[in-house]
């Protein structure tokens, strides 16, 4: 693969993306379980850390003003965001071996938006790919329940947020067809988390002053990394097709998180785990082998196209 190509592929944008959220996810509840650290607050936190990734993408950048820029931007942002404070308040009143499984369909939704409004066409070997990391995100959210908990108010919350989070990642790809480029996406998506910051703070019961100094500090440290981790999505989904970006971060991140439990915690894999594992590495593998097949296939024709046309020019008389 030549430099160009690297730099114009979503593959090492979804590797930094499944680096930094993988680590996220294995110590982001630390703050809150540890110390107490009401969720409310660490969104609060978290949206004060996306500051940081902004600024970093904008130096350099134009910010684009145009209002489809804006458009898409609040709507990447606001549904991003709001699916987070709409989380936050089903796990306080549904069982969350429920509620995450059916998040973790959200990629189904983006990959099926894709399809059909983008005209997103994946070859067979991708598709299969794509089959095999949706089971595996599903798998990694299943945990042991005793499967007596029934609908409510948490499984209208869950399903909004599964549309809400499957509608983003749609529209990030949709905002890059477009024309927006990665900094002001993820400036608009800052924007949006910030106007959301008062109804987490009423959600959270008013500023948790009281907290020790550890909560605030750790929720920092992680909520870093789910903010840079935010922005390689934008930049992933900006390059690759949302039908095969969208179910590969969101299948290979999880596989790090396990793994960093196990090393950290000793916490073993349940059996669900370890198939997901399996199921995200094998579809993984096989989306981005025929994304690259597919690279050098389109390649390879320009090459040869531009080839027969040297071939078919005039010679040109020199006095």
């Amino acid at each position: 693969m030549t430099i160009s190509r690297i730099r114009s592929s979503w593959i090492p944008y979804a590797g930094l993306l499944v680096l930094f959220w993988g680590v996220w996810g294995a110590f982001s509840a630390v703050p809150t379980s540890d110390y107490g650290y009401p969720d409310g607050m660490v969104y609060v936190v978290w949206s004060i850390t996306m500051l940081i990734p902004a600024v970093a993408a904008l130096r350099g950048a134009t910010f684009d003003r145009r209002p489809v820029a804006a458009v898409y931007g609040l709507l990447i942002g606001l549904t991003g965001a709001g699916g987070q404070l709409l989380l936050f308040k089903a796990l306080t009143i549904g069982p969350a071996y429920l509620i995450f499984p059916l998040i973790a369909l959200s990629p189904a939704i983006t990959v099926l938006m894709a399809m059909i409004l983008l005209r997103e066409r994946i070859p067979r070997l991708a598709l299969l790919g794509a089959v095999a990391a949706l089971v595996a995100v599903v798998l990694f959210s299943v945990s042991d329940g005793d499967g007596s908990a029934t609908g409510g108010l948490w499984l209208l919350l869950a399903i909004v947020v599964c549309v809400a989070w499957g509608v983003q990642a749609y529209f990030m790809r949709k905002a890059a067809t477009v024309g927006v480029n990665d900094a002001t996406t993820f400036t608009w998506m800052t924007i949006s988390g910030l106007l959301l910051v008062p109804i987490a703070i009423w959600m959270a019961g008013g500023l948790a002053l009281d907290a020790p100094w550890q909560a605030p500090t750790l929720a920092a440290v992680t909520q870093v990394l789910n903010a840079v981790g935010a922005l390689f999505l934008v930049m992933a989904f900006s390059r690759g097709k949302a039908s095969i970006v969208a179910p590969t971060t969101n299948a290979l991140a999880p596989v790090l998180t396990v793994i960093l439990s196990l090393a950290v915690y000793q916490k073993v894999p349940s059996v669900y785990a370890t198939i997901g594992i399996v199921l995200a590495i094998l579809g993984s593998t096989l989306m981005v082998y025929a994304d690259e097949k597919r690279g050098e296939a389109a390649a390879a024709d320009t090459t040869g196209q531009a080839t027969l046309d040297r071939k078919g020019a005039p010679d040109v008389a020199v006095p």
